[in-house]
């Protein structure tokens, strides 16, 4: 039978009151005053509820009359007359589910009767053995009811009220969203839109090269193009272990990430490096990355790096300390970003402050070490502000790593990392880059140097940050492959070749009109130096530079005879280490030269007591140890001598152990000590080894690869000792430490060998794996895999049970690990919006599986292993297909939803999960809780708190009536649990880390664990 036929039969007068039998009568209003705002299918049909006026024996009888009433007369029947009695009960299972969608009128009407047929034969249950005739017949008949029920709601005065109350507010939000858009979107009159791409080329010019020093400029030129010369480093942070935390700790280990992606991660990075290790330079490699993916025409970018996409449609904003201190003034609004830091640009008036409010800001604040420390207070309440008012951007702060205290910044968001030192891969690429800068003349001697890094040991421990790499390749190219040994023969060195020898051996006679020789030239800087470093500076007045170098030219032999202006000019354009930021400033080309030369004129002029005023300053420290390098035998012991002494009257732990381990590393570029002053030294630094606490133990690795011959263990050694002591080894990040580190890969405690994993990040991949991660003892080990290197290495040695997957390790490495491991307890990390997780369904032991994606990430629960023993899901993006499918997985017992947003309909998933004991939420989430939930199979609870508080007792009572362990974490001081008494199960509050107040107000039976 034609659909339309019967559609004919349906539509008589007779079957419009038949159906209408299915649904209640009508009511009046919109339906907001009573308990709900949505008038659900459920409540509208007849036959469900306490005044149900049909039965389901009712709705079975009103279905075979539809069925008969639609097959008419004598003409063609439309299914095999044996199946009238299937038809008809599996017609009535179809109208039954309307008392069982989840969607009120309003919603049914939007889908259509096409869509509302569908959905009540995907609820109904499917029929069995029915023929293709009867099939389609139902499909028709339901489809043609679906068309009268639909009609009724429309005629219902509450459908009217309750559509027109859906049209506000979805035209409300619509309203909103436009809004939002206008807000983001560039002025109408197209300025703000010229001006971006004005000023996008312009940083992508000023930022887009970089100075390689010492190059023959005869040949090429003295700077090369980022692109080419830009060396992506690894940063790393630490935080506590899941095991000192407890299970359900939201704050992991930050492993090792890339420095230009820690900003796609993280909103706000606090950067630590030492002075040369390429922070100002990632600063120049983000400015440009953001500026050529910004620019909305001319040329792509050239030669990005994979993930930098990130930085698309932001607008970097350079923001150098030094240069906007440098007279003492306040540090500057927005609206005087530009001006501040030297761009000759000027911008349509509120343009900066329409770009951080539109969130697409990313602030780089360059140097918090290089202002003087009573101004970092002022630099951070300037920062808190800018934070405080615009929300949405990105920033980056750069420091040295001793410059401001553990945590400067935490409070306000900020994830701290560390830049780490070169590996010897990344070196060799470095001299392979420079080299191929440096023209074809230099190709001679690039395997040379690469040679000579791997077997001279002097050469390789300079060659740890990008600075000394440079200057390392120029020397070796400028002596025709000699190398001077030590750092202060290096520093001296890299000074002959910058200030002499390159204009003399080019022939270049005099263009500045006079002639210095090395020493004069030294003499003269090192006033500026010494200077600078005395008043805490790293950039001075123009003026005040040629006053300091007026003063010192008569009493310099060689310079007296020319005026001071051009010796200063000769100084300022041909010394190769100075330079002009602005019209009206110097500084030096880089920090570590005003160090070597200030440490020079404090031991020329020998002010001693200036040394050890400042040995506690971070400031000084590099500028300290350069003096020991400087002075001779006697000079040197005195100098020694004096710290040790400070350090004795030092009132903090802290202060004692900083000049104690400042004489141990100053020992190292001592040219001659007294061997009773070198034994009373050491002496000293055992004192404090083993370290005591995690950070003494990273602040003893500072001291470099001396400390290995003093780190004792692991005889002798408790456990708590034995992890400083491989804390410490794990921060020297030197091919000596292995076979000290390879000491403990047997070792019992699994925190030790748990930090014996964690720094393989900082070595090569191939001789820590050999030495140690091959080695060290699997049992309870948690294995991190931070890249395919390391994937592969493991490969080759371990089958591990625990696996931590980071998101650099590549697809095809994941599937490589997973098929070959099948581990019990899994932590992956992806940045994909779309993550490849088909590696995962294949398991078969997983028990444990931490799953961290992006917010906006596309997954689906049926992702994960369909039959594997699951017990344990942490997870941070929702599912697309929401959390129904967890109901096929019978063993789950803990859900811990950390970073993931909860809707009012999420919240009712959850609810639905009828027998899951453990439960982990933020507690921002209660606040989208919607009434009448309650999930009393929840025994276990898991909340961070973070800086926003806990929600109140009295909710957690409702929404978890029988908890009876309770995990708290917060980035407060302290947590008042006084008021949890109200919880009439409460058996156990567990707190790692955090001080419980007004516990004496809980019952004796609640256990109390910090």
């Amino acid at each position: 039978m034609e659909p339309a036929l019967i559609g004919t039969r349906l539509a008589s007068a007779a079957i419009g009151p038949l159906l209408r039998k299915l649904l209640v009568s009508d009511g009046s209003g919109a339906g907001l005053t009573g308990r709900s705002d949505k008038i659900r299918l459920s409540s509208l049909v007849s036959f469900r509820g306490e005044k149900r006026t049909l039965t389901e024996k009712d709705v079975r009888k009103l279905a075979g009359t539809l069925v008969e009433r639609s097959r008419g007369g004598d003409g063609e029947r439309p299914f095999p007359a044996d199946e009238t009695e299937a038809v008809t009960d599996t017609l009535a299972r179809t109208l039954l589910a309307l008392g069982d969608l989840d969607m009120d009128d309003v919603q049914a009407v939007r889908l259509g009767h096409h869509d509302l047929a569908r959905r009540l034969r995907a609820a109904a249950p499917a029929p069995d053995g029915l023929s293709t005739d009867s099939g389609l017949y139902l499909e028709s008949l339901t489809e043609w009811a679906c068309l009268h029920i639909l009609e009724f709601f429309t005629q219902r005065s509450t459908f009217v009220a309750r559509s027109l109350v859906e049209q506000t507010r979805a035209q409300g939000e619509l309203i909103a969203k436009m809004d939002e858009v206008i807000r983001r979107t560039p002025r109408a009159d197209g300025r703000d839109a010229d001006f971006e791409r004005r000023y996008l080329e312009h940083l992508a010019k000023k930022h887009g090269r970089l100075t390689i020093y010492g190059i023959d400029l005869h040949h090429s030129p003295d700077r090369w193009p980022l692109d080419l010369a830009y060396l992506s480093l690894e940063a790393t942070g630490e935080a506590p272990l899941p095991d000192e935390a407890g299970p359900f700790a939201p704050h992991q280990r930050e492993q090792a990430v890339r420095a230009d992606l820690a900003l796609a991660r993280h909103d706000k990075v606090l950067l630590r490096g030492l002075a040369g290790s390429g922070k100002t330079t990632l600063v120049q490699w983000l400015t440009v990355s953001a500026a050529t993916e910004g620019r909305t025409e001319g040329t792509a970018a050239r030669g990005r790096t994979d993930g930098m996409a990130y930085l698309r449609g932001r607008i970097p904003f350079v923001l150098p300390l030094r240069a906007l201190t440098r007279h003492g003034e306040r540090l500057p609004a927005p609206d005087r970003f530009l001006p501040a830091a030297g761009c000759p640009l000027t911008p349509p008036e509120g343009w900066v402050d329409r770009v951080l409010s539109s969130g697409r800001g990313v602030v780089l604040v360059d140097g918090i070490d290089e202002i003087p420390e009573a101004e970092r207070g002022r630099a951070r309440d300037w920062l808190r502000n800018l934070l405080d008012a615009y929300e949405g951007n990105r920033w980056l702060v750069t420091s040295r790593p001793t410059a401001v205290r553990d945590d400067w910044l935490a409070a306000d968001g900020f994830t701290e990392l560390a830049l780490s030192p070169m590996t010897r891969s990344e070196v060799a690429t470095f001299v392979r880059r420079w080299h191929r800068a440096a023209g074809p003349e230099a190709e001679p001697y690039e395997q040379p140097l690469l040679d000579a890094l791997r077997t001279a040991e002097h050469v390789a421990q300079l060659a740890t940050n990008p600075l000394m790499c440079g200057l390392i390749c120029a020397l070796h190219r400028d002596r025709r492959g000699f190398l001077p040994r030590g750092r202060k023969a290096l520093y001296e060195a890299a000074l002959s070749m910058l200030l002499a020898r390159r204009d003399r051996e080019r022939d270049m006679g005099a263009p500045s009109g006079l002639a210095l020789d090395e020493a004069p030239q030294i003499q003269l800087i090192q006033r500026l130096a010494y200077w600078l470093t005395l008043n805490g500076r790293t950039q001075l007045d123009r003026a005040r530079a040629e006053s300091l170098v007026r003063e010192a030219v008569p009493a310099v032999q060689e310079a007296a005879q020319h005026p001071p202006e051009k010796v200063f000019t000769h100084l300022l354009h041909r010394s190769g280490l100075l330079r002009e930021p602005t019209a009206d400033t110097v500084d030096f080309v880089h920090r570590t030269f005003q160090d070597y030369l200030a440490a020079k004129a404090l031991v020329d002029h020998w002010d001693i007591g200036v040394l050890v005023r400042h040995a506690a300053d971070d400031q000084w420290e590099d500028v300290i140890r350069m003096a020991v390098g400087h002075a001779r035998p006697r000079e040197c012991a005195e100098i020694l001598q004096e710290l040790l002494k400070a350090a004795d009257a030092a009132t903090s732990r802290p202060v004692r152990l900083r000049l104690v381990l400042l004489a141990a590393t100053a020992l190292d570029h001592a040219t001659e000590v007294p061997p009773d002053v070198r034994e009373q030294v050491l002496a000293r630094t055992a004192e404090v080894i083993p370290p005591h606490t995690a950070d003494e133990a990273r602040e003893l690795a500072t001291v470099g690869r001396l400390i290995l011959d003093l780190l004792p263990g692991p005889e002798g050694l408790s456990d708590e000792e034995a992890l400083m002591v491989v804390t410490a080894g794990t921060h020297v990040a030197a091919d000596p430490a292995i076979p000290y580190l390879a000491r403990f890969v047997s070792h019992p405690s699994l925190e030790v060998r748990s930090q014996l994993i964690w720094g393989w990040s900082r070595f090569e991949a191939e001789p820590y794996a050999e030495a140690i991660v091959a080695r060290v003892d699997p049992a309870g080990l948690q294995y991190t895999v931070v890249d395919d290197e390391r994937a592969r290495e493991l490969l080759k040695h371990v089958v591990p049970d625990r696996l931590d997957i980071r998101e650099a390790v590549s697809d095809e490495q994941v599937t490589a690990l997973l098929s070959r491991c099948d581990p019990l307890h899994l932590t992956l990390i992806r940045n994909d919006a779309r993550p490849d997780l088909t590696a995962l369904a294949p398991l078969t032991r997983l028990e444990a599986l931490i799953l961290q994606l992006p917010r906006e990430a596309h997954w689906r629960i049926d992702d994960l292993p369909a039959h594997g023993p699951l017990d344990r899901l942490h997870f941070s993006a929702w599912p697309t297909d929401g959390l129904a499918s967890l109901c096929g997985f019978p063993r789950l017992e803990q859900l811990v939803l950390w970073d993931t947003e909860l809707s009012e309909r999420r919240w009712h998933q959850v609810a639905a999960l009828k027998h899951l004991p453990v439960l982990g939420v933020n507690a921002d989430a209660f606040a989208t809780c919607p009434e009448g939930i309650r999930l009393p199979a929840v025994t276990e609870l898991a909340i961070d708190a973070g800086w926003t508080g806990l929600p109140s007792p009295e909710l957690l009572a409702r929404l978890f009536p029988c908890v009876r362990k309770l995990h708290l974490y917060a980035d407060t001081a302290s947590f008042d649990v006084s008021a949890f008494a109200v919880l009439p199960h409460l058996a156990e509050i567990a707190a790692p880390g955090l001080p419980l107040t007004g516990t004496e107000h809980l019952p004796p039976t609640v256990r109390i664990v910090t």
